[in-house]
């Protein structure tokens, strides 16, 4: 298991690099469509008597050119390039937006019809890269429209927008309202396209987990069934044997191959194949003349109901078919332990499966249609809509707090293998506390002092790690007195007594503290003083930790408050 799991990772990797290169490649093209378009409508335009400012012939050429020339030397450089193909997507979005802000420029300012061209960069890059793209895109954009609407109000802009009547804006309330305005949208339209890019990405990564597990769970019991002890024979309706494997020959001393195409009569006259029972037993005399006690059952094979191909009427598969099973009596009950092992595996995947699909989606869109109604409901003045709007927002609180605590459950009942890699504890923890503050109920009173090295690096899960960090710094702020939160995080490398180098991460807060008699309770599953809590939180970072052979303790935060300590090895 160890020895593929690199090779798993390289999969893995290279198909998160094939559905990003498949991603750039359709943005270079549709950056060539949408100039094509922008070059017809520019001359439809142009040609017609439309009080529009647009780009002169001559500029216009210029600008499709280089958008051409780019995209072609991009395409180019794109295809072969093997990685840092995150970086390559950050800067065509940068460069998106520059070629919007000059074609915004050109053709009005802040009375540009493309004005909207912006938001083409920004939900690229929140689709495709759904952490930073978007809003860095959505910034570059804010910035470079303040430097048109800058540019404007000191009147510089070209000659020809004259001859459109055009009147630059003058007052500067209204260039910082036309500046905050496009500068929240387009902020607005990056949150949202990088939500959506999240729930793609989650969506293809589960998918692409589910399928992998699918071939290895194929591959698996192919393995099985070729080096099984059970001997497995399958009959045609004419009790004709169509296929044995090698199990069979081991037990019966007769070959496999010699087994197909003959009948089961013949070879096996001891055999009952009209009782179909599931245990059945007689004497058997091998090839080579060995007497045995031989153990067998006789089923039929279930009808699947799927139409087999290139044929002129649908055929059942497995109608009139009998699977014969074979074994020595002496190991029946090894055998049934293995299968009723194997049984109750299945039923605990299913389960999970069963509670991530038929809880999870319908909270989803309960949780949904109760955004949409108390939006309605908030924009009705009168009673009844107030007690309906309070109504919907406790379905919407309820179900995204039932959808945190089977996700939570999940994590903890199906633990993930940490794959380690080398990465910045700074950008990890930079990226948890973005998440941590776009959330409603954060303090904007809430102080974060981190002191550690910029240039420390961790070597563990960075993803497993972003859920521990997450965890216990929203607990940390639950616990500071409100008004007056301060956390304090901490980080260094220190060496064991046994010449073991770890990274000791330190998270505290100012709290009242945890008594000591519950320092070690609240690590255990469904223990929670919280009423919106699911007591899984703790038990996750403890799992994580663990499962990255560390360690993790609580203390006290001297004067006062809660101080978890982490220690994780290093290579």
């Amino acid at each position: 298991m160890h020895s593929t799991s690199p090779t798993i990772r390289s999969a893995t990797l290279q198909e998160i690099n094939e559905i990003l290169r498949g991603q750039l490649q359709w943005l270079l093209f549709l950056r060539i469509v949408f100039y094509t378009l922008l070059l017809g409508v520019s001359f439809f335009l142009g040609s017609a008597d439309f009080n529009t400012i647009m780009l002169p012939n001559d500029l216009l050429i210029l600008l499709i050119l280089s958008v051409y020339l780019t995209t072609i030397g991009s395409a180019i450089l794109l295809s072969g390039m093997q990685s840092r193909l995150r970086a390559f997507a950050l800067c065509q979005n940068l460069l998106d937006t520059i070629f919007a802000s000059l074609l915004i420029y050109f053709t009005g300012a802040s009375q540009s019809i493309f004005s909207t061209v912006f938001f083409f960069p920004i939900i690229s890059g929140g689709l495709i890269t759904p952490r930073k793209g978007g809003l860095i895109a959505a910034a570059a954009a804010t910035l470079q429209y303040g430097v048109i609407l800058g540019l404007e109000f000191s009147h510089h802009y070209p000659d020809y927008f004259s001859f459109y009547n055009f009147t630059p804006i003058h007052s500067i309330n209204l260039i910082l309202e036309h500046f905050s305005v496009k500068g929240l949208t387009f902020f607005l339209a990056a949150l949202l396209s990088a939500i959506f890019g999240s729930r793609l990405k989650k969506t293809e990564t589960a998918l692409s987990n589910t399928i992998r597990s699918y071939d290895k769970l194929t591959i698996l019991y192919k393995q099985i069934f070729d080096n099984i002890n059970t001997g497995i024979i399958t009959l045609s309706e004419d009790d004709i044997i169509s296929s044995a494997n090698e199990a069979t020959g081991h037990i019966t001393g007769y070959p496999p191959a010699l087994l197909v195409g003959k009948k089961m009569a013949d070879l096996f006259p001891a055999l009952r194949l009209s009782d179909e029972a599931s245990r059945l037993s007689d004497d058997f005399t091998k090839n080579d003349g060995t007497q045995i006690r031989l153990g067998y059952s006789v089923s039929r094979l279930p009808q699947s109901g799927i139409p087999l191909p290139d044929q002129g009427e649908a055929q059942v598969l497995g109608e009139n078919k009998k699977l014969v099973t074979l074994r020595n009596i002496g190991e029946i009950e090894k055998l049934e332990h293995q299968l009723r092992q194997r049984e109750k595996m299945a039923a605990i995947g299913m389960m999970s499966a069963g509670i991530a699909h038929d809880f999870r989606n319908p909270l989803t869109a309960i949780s949904g249609s109760a955004q949409v109604l108390a939006a309605e409901f908030s924009t009705v003045e009168s009673e009844e809509s107030q007690s309906n709007y309070e109504l919907a927002t406790i379905i919407v609180r309820e179900s995204n707090r039932l959808i945190a605590t089977i996700a939570d459950f999940l994590k903890f009942a199906r633990p993930e293998h940490a794959t380690k890699t080398w990465f910045s504890l700074g950008s990890c923890l930079n990226e948890v506390l973005q998440v941590c503050k776009a959330n409603p109920s954060w303090p904007v009173t809430c102080k974060i002092a981190m002191q550690f090295d910029a240039n420390l690096d961790v070597w563990a899960d960075e993803r497993q790690l972003f859920t521990v960090f997450s965890h216990l710094i929203n607990n940390a702020v639950v616990q500071c007195p409100t008004g007056q939160e301060k956390i304090e995080i901490t980080a260094r490398e220190q060496e064991d007594a046994d010449g073991q180098v770890n990274i000791v991460i330190e998270i505290g807060d100012n709290g009242p503290g945890i008594p000591v008699h519950l320092r070690e309770k609240v690590f255990e599953p469904f223990y929670t003083s919280r009423a919106d809590g699911t007591g899984l939180g703790l038990a996750i970072v403890r799992q994580t930790i663990y499962e990255h052979q560390g360690i993790i303790e609580i203390g006290r935060c001297e004067p006062c408050g809660t101080r978890f300590t982490i220690q994780l090895p290093l290579p």
